[in-house]
């Protein structure tokens, strides 16, 4: 598994490494792989991991609003968990003793099970819609001065309503001299949405915006 036990010190450590390369566990924005994760951990890694605490605060920000993270492309148990697993080790005389003689009559019946399993999965995709293609968009919106009324702004921007637009988590962060900028994700249909239309509609709100960016893009 990716990180085996995120609630051991190992864990944590292999977090840390892999986080001195990467922003998030996938891709260029936030996802449930990130939620996953930052809830199998037993609480803010230590200073000595300061990757993992530099992830670890950001996604925590977020607050209710990591539950609205996109997709994940992986499940998120293939990031989470692996060590578990291990303490049976000491048993493993007793095992071999007592199922020795039915490996064989196991080895069938998983067979039989796996493709029953396989025919059962893809009776189920023949009947699946095609999937339709999403992008989640993380906007980097820009206010006039310090004064402008943030949560105004946010407000405006959702009033924006297009067939196949999603608007989810957002947060503020500071950029220098008591100004900050609104972070604001969004997920959107390919085919619906056009995401410079979608900015050319959030800039029409001048008296709250100086510009709108797109900090991160992640194809779903």
């Amino acid at each position: 598994k990716m990180f085996g036990d995120l609630k051991s010190a190992a864990g944590v450590k292999a977090l840390n490494e892999f986080l001195a390369e990467h922003s998030y566990i996938e891709g260029y924005v936030p996802s449930q792989a990130d939620t996953a994760v930052y809830e199998a951990l037993a609480g803010a890694p230590k200073a000595d991991t300061p990757h993992a605490l530099r992830w670890y605060n950001h996604v925590k920000s977020f607050g209710a609003g990591m539950k609205q993270f996109a997709k994940a492309s992986k499940d998120a148990a293939s990031y989470t968990t692996g060590g578990a697993a291990a303490p049976a080790s000491n048993d493993d005389d007793d095992d071999v003793d007592l199922f020795g003689s039915d490996d064989e009559e196991e080895s069938e019946e998983k067979k039989r099970i796996t493709e029953e399993r396989l025919k059962a999965y893809a009776e189920k995709k023949s009947k699946k819609p095609a999937l339709i293609a999403k992008t989640s968009v993380l906007f980097d919106v820009k206010p006039w001065d310090d004064e402008t009324d943030m949560d105004e702004m946010l407000k405006n921007c959702k009033t924006i309503e297009m067939d196949g637009l999603l608007w989810g988590a957002s947060k503020l962060v500071p950029i220098g001299y008591g100004i900050k900028k609104l972070q604001l994700m969004a997920v959107v249909e390919d085919a619906k949405v056009s995401i410079d239309e979608l900015q050319e509609k959030m800039c029409e709100f001048e008296d709250f915006i100086q510009s709108v960016d797109i900090a991160a893009m992640n194809k779903i």
